[in-house]
């Protein structure tokens, strides 16, 4: 009977814990539904792969949730075999989420080169063809306030550029930026920005990225405690069953 109020008490731990747990799925809800949408422009001049990330969070996300779930109603059951699965497949995301940091953290300068090759294709191919490519070019240059990969002067090496200039989303202001001065270097030079993109780009993709990484990784160590509070529970209570006869 000694071990019942140690009962009581890991069963009141680890309900207050599996509530903060099921509502970190939320955040990782939230959080790859905002990369998704946030990074969307730039996710679309990645590979394939990369833009799957948000999709693994907003997964990883709803698997937490129904996680929580379970482990709330295995709580108060104080089912023994239903604490242990818990406390099992809370390792199980812990290791998935623990390697897929691991893996992102590894290849992010492929990442980079990936990102930085593809930006020089859109350039290249820019508006040969309708695509998302032309528009994820011109909405980055507008909103980061640069042009080019490197600087505004890769344009010039373009098929566009012959015909029409350095495009319209590089120019400083749209109602002072001519199509002639757009084919002119040097009055372009004055009118359009100057910085290239992919500097600005990787910034702003390692910013918002860490920030990911970091509630990922907070959420995947926060998992420990569960597995600890489940397996000590569960302990508790079949040592309680053999008291009991």
């Amino acid at each position: 009977l000694q071990t019942k109020p140690v009962i009581t008490c890991l069963k009141s731990v680890l309900l207050t814990y599996t509530f903060v747990f099921w509502v970190s799925g939320i955040v990782l809800l939230a959080v790859g539904i905002w990369g998704r949408v946030s990074l969307a422009v730039y996710f679309s001049l990645l590979d394939e792969k990369a833009t799957n990330v948000p999709f693994v969070l907003v997964g990883a996300g709803t698997v937490v949730v129904l996680l929580g779930t379970f482990g709330c109603f295995a709580t108060c059951r104080g089912s023994t075999w239903m604490l242990k699965l818990y406390a099992m497949l809370l390792s199980l995301i812990f290791l998935i989420v623990l390697v897929a940091a691991i893996v992102g953290f590894v290849f992010r300068h492929e990442i980079r080169n990936s990102f930085e090759s593809n930006l020089n294709l859109a350039l290249k191919d820019y508006n040969v063809t309708a695509d998302r490519h032309s528009e994820a070019v011109d909405t980055i240059q507008r909103t980061l306030h640069c042009c080019g990969v490197q600087n505004y002067s890769d344009w010039e090496r373009t098929e566009y550029f012959s015909q029409r200039g350095i495009p319209q989303s590089c120019c400083k202001n749209q109602n002072d930026c001519s199509e002639e001065d757009l084919k002119d270097p040097n009055k372009a030079k004055l009118k359009v920005f100057v910085d290239g993109c992919f500097f600005l780009v990787t910034s702003t993709m390692e910013s918002k990225m860490s920030v990911v990484a970091g509630i990922s990784f907070g959420i995947a160590c926060f998992q420990l405690i569960g597995i600890l509070l489940s397996c000590c529970l569960s302990r508790y209570i079949t040592n309680n069953q053999y008291e009991m006869v």
